[in-house]
């Protein structure tokens, strides 16, 4: 299980039980039309005041408004003992010892092999209109045959899949009750501090309707999931069947929906985040309207600029997004976009992080041209790009949270490189058009083993201009030390992932 865990629980309906892990997102803003769901129309408000010393006010009004939501699905399980042999010979992590000793790569395991199953996955949402409008998170529900809701009632009833949304993690659904249903009220995320005290209303392992107290430990948490991560942290008690369900504050409107905690153990360890509701509402309101939200995009990954990069690319200060892969034919490709630019400004907007940059970019509709300023060779560069759209062909924008290099006194690298032989590209299954030199070896007293850099490694440039073999490496990796920088600044290819690593050389 990952460390991160969507906090959903699978029940197994045949013969097995597991809890599948989604990708995290968050989502953005509010709407009108909603207006029955508008904070401050919550009707606990004037019944406990800040020194109430019971949440019980609380959770009587809200809790007919939380549901359980079951969805059924398929899925593939067999014993996790039971992988399967290769008859394909050695795999090329098992040849990766002979280049660089006892670092191999352990081989990956064949995937198991075992009959459809149908799984419940349960969670927990809560109704925003008496019509039966019910907001969750799109992992909840996402590959469902059929879903069911059942309010806090028990009634169970069949729900439609008004709309979902992967990249901010919500879904909407319909349930048709005959008669109005209860509702709870939307809150002011951005009013929220951390110290406020906040419950969590939830349905976690399928016990039933549960709630707990805490409060709000941080705000902004990125977990590195989409460009919508912007999470709430909180440590109220949260588990597997919350997911969906409403974070609410002391006047019992939702300020957030929980979505996720930090298990290192698989259960709750008081690290818990929900999406804030400011940022949710707007989202959740487009999906009422359409079904659907398109995304921009510009086809890039990129990464954060540290302090020993800026030195590398020049700049005066360590911010913007460098952009360390342009995908083939992308809206970044056509706007002349460059591997190694930094995005510095966008829309009309100063870009300091990656996160800054996905954000505006994901906000965006697909056709929108916007202009755009990126630091290159030492200078302000203008240019302007037409927003793609939703394209699984190409890569969405993506931040790579790369290490921080460690600064050193050292004055050489400490890397050993290899030419890319065939024997070499077959044991690291590198693409015949990719040229460089492959790190064979790496120094553990000097500036590369505190950079980041890894064993297998290919140095596909160095300060931006591409290398071809180990010596043509060497030579410009040599001439840059000679440069008044104290950094240079190396392309790295790593299995699919290209990334840029600053390596510090100098004494300062």
């Amino acid at each position: 299980m990952s460390t991160f865990n969507i906090l959903r629980r699978h029940r197994a309906v045949l013969l097995f039980s597991a809890v599948f892990v989604a990708p995290l997102a968050a989502g953005v803003a509010l709407n009108a039309s909603l207006a029955n769901t508008q904070a401050g129309s919550s009707p606990v408000a004037s019944a406990i005041g800040a020194s109430a010393t019971s949440y019980a006010p609380i959770v009587a009004a809200d809790k007919p408004a939380v549901v359980t939501i079951t969805s059924i699905m398929k899925t593939s399980s067999a014993p996790d003992d039971q992988t399967q042999p290769s008859d394909s010979g050695p795999s090329s992590n098992e040849r990766l010892p002979q280049f660089f000793g006892n670092r191999g790569i352990p081989a990956p395991k064949a995937p198991p092999q075992g009959a459809t199953q149908l799984a419940e996955a349960l969670g927990s949402g809560f109704i925003i209109s008496s019509d039966g409008t019910i907001v969750t998170n799109n992992h909840v529900i996402d590959g469902a045959s059929d879903i069911m809701v059942t309010l806090d009632n028990g009634t169970e009833l069949p729900a439609t899949l008004v709309g979902h949304d992967a990249k901010s993690d919500l879904a909407v659904l319909k349930v048709t009750a005959g008669k109005p249903l209860p509702t709870v009220a939307w809150g002011n995320s951005d009013g929220l501090r951390a110290g406020d005290p906040i419950l969590a209303i939830g349905n976690p392992f399928g016990i039933g309707t549960t709630v707990t107290a805490g409060i709000v430990s941080a705000r902004g948490r990125d977990l590195n999931g989409g460009p919508y991560d912007d999470f709430l942290q909180i440590d109220a008690p949260i588990n597997h069947g919350n997911s969906g369900g409403p974070l609410v504050d002391t006047n019992g409107a939702v300020v957030g929906i929980n979505t996720a905690i930090y298990s290192p153990n698989g259960g709750s360890v008081g690290v818990g985040f929900a999406i804030p509701s400011n940022e949710a509402k707007q989202i959740v309101a487009k999906l009422v309207k359409n079904g659907s939200i398109e995304h921009g995009l510009l086809g890039i990954e990129m990464q954060p600029v540290t302090t020993d990069l800026a030195n590398a690319l020049g700049l005066p200060t360590p911010e913007g997004a460098l952009v360390a892969h342009v995908g083939d034919g992308s809206p970044a490709a056509h706007a002349g976009i460059e591997t190694g630019d930094v995005i510095t400004g966008f829309a009309g907007q100063t870009i300091k992080e990656p996160k800054t940059l996905s954000r505006a970019v994901a906000d965006l509709l697909p056709g929108k041209r916007e202009a755009m300023s990126v630091w290159r060779n030492g200078k302000t560069v203008a240019l302007s790009v037409v927003v793609g759209g939703n394209d699984d062909s190409v890569k969405q924008v993506a931040a790579i949270n790369s290490s921080q290099p460690v600064h050193s006194s050292f004055p050489t690298l400490g890397l050993a490189l290899g030419d890319l032989d065939q024997t070499v590209r077959q044991a690291l299954n590198v693409p015949s058009q990719v040229r460089g030199a492959v790190v064979e070896g790496i120094d553990p007293d000097e500036p590369a083993a505190t950079s980041g850099i890894e064993l297998g490694d290919i140095i596909v440039s160095v300060n931006r201009v591409p290398v071809q073999t180990a010596k043509e490496t060497s030579q410009a990796i040599s001439g840059a030390t000679k440069s008044s920088k104290k950094s240079v600044l190396l392309l790295i290819k790593r299995g699919e992932q290209q990334i840029f690593i600053a390596v510090p050389y100098g004494n300062g």
